[in-house]
């Protein structure tokens, strides 16, 4: 990643209140030579998102809510691997998407050709959200007893923009899949221009983003639905009916929440 001063060395310096919480610096390799993030203590309550986003993004960080799942697996229990991460920037999104499809698009999964079909065209209409207020608004919906994600953690990413978010910290969620974050991320900047998507939720080896600007024809989602399957087949492989076009329907046509988890 790109080097740049990290507000989470110091926050006071920064001119950070934070609630009470920690810094991560814990690696698979040993200790981090700076903080990868910091995490509350506590579950979020509606409204930290937005407090956290206008106290972060002054001093580049970024808010993202941490999932601690069914195994109560918080990101020092992550595996986190910032050593074995690339720059986003260093890669183009559709030669990864291309060469995953290639390498994992089975003939049984209707409309799946041989070859990659191509990125997916940016959607015809505009989003009815800016990207960082439907984020915003999502998050609310994720927190608290009755949320999404009841239990989740407001944390802090040094990152310049959303889409960095799992390589700024070395996230291995995909690591059965991809070893090296800084692909997915590239793919996921390549989302952030087409698709508006912010990185809401990061689980152990789940993803969750919400998205501004989805889809809204079937002959789009379908051509996102693609992309999906290439970066993450088991969205399509371990749900049925097993269907790139049923996915495409249910699962991106007009969503405004995109989530992906990798086995």
């Amino acid at each position: 990643m790109a080097n740049l001063p990290n507000p989470l060395v110091s926050p006071a310096d920064s001119g950070l209140r934070l609630p009470p919480g920690s810094t991560i610096d814990t690696t698979c390799d040993g200790t981090w030579h700076e903080p990868l993030l910091w995490c509350a203590a506590e579950p979020a309550a509606h409204g930290d998102w937005r407090e956290l986003r206008a106290a972060g993004r002054p001093v580049g960080l970024l808010p993202v809510l941490i999932d601690g799942g069914r195994r109560d697996q918080w990101p020092a229990e992550w595996d986190l691997m910032p050593e074995d991460t690339s720059y986003p920037g260093d890669h183009d999104a559709e030669e990864i998407l291309a060469g995953y499809w290639q390498d994992n698009a089975p003939e049984e999964i209707d409309a799946a050709e041989n070859d990659w079909p191509g990125l997916a065209p940016v959607p015809a209409a505009e989003g009815l959200d800016a990207p960082d207020d439907l984020a915003a608004a999502i998050a609310e919906e994720c927190v608290g007893p009755a949320g999404w994600y009841p239990g989740s953690r407001a944390a802090l990413v040094p990152a310049r923009r959303s889409a960095d978010i799992p390589a700024a910290i070395g996230w291995s969620g995909p690591l059965n899949y991809e070893e090296d974050t800084g692909r997915i991320s590239a793919v996921l900047r390549s989302w952030e221009d087409r698709y508006g998507i912010r990185v809401v939720v990061l689980g152990f080896d789940t993803l969750t983003v919400t998205v501004s600007r989805p889809p809204t024809t079937l002959a789009e989602a379908r051509a996102v639905a693609a992309e999906h399957y290439a970066f993450c087949p088991d969205n399509i492989d371990q749900n049925p009916p097993y269907d790139l076009d049923a996915y495409a329907e249910k699962s991106v046509l007009g969503k405004e929440i995109w989530s992906f988890w990798w086995d």
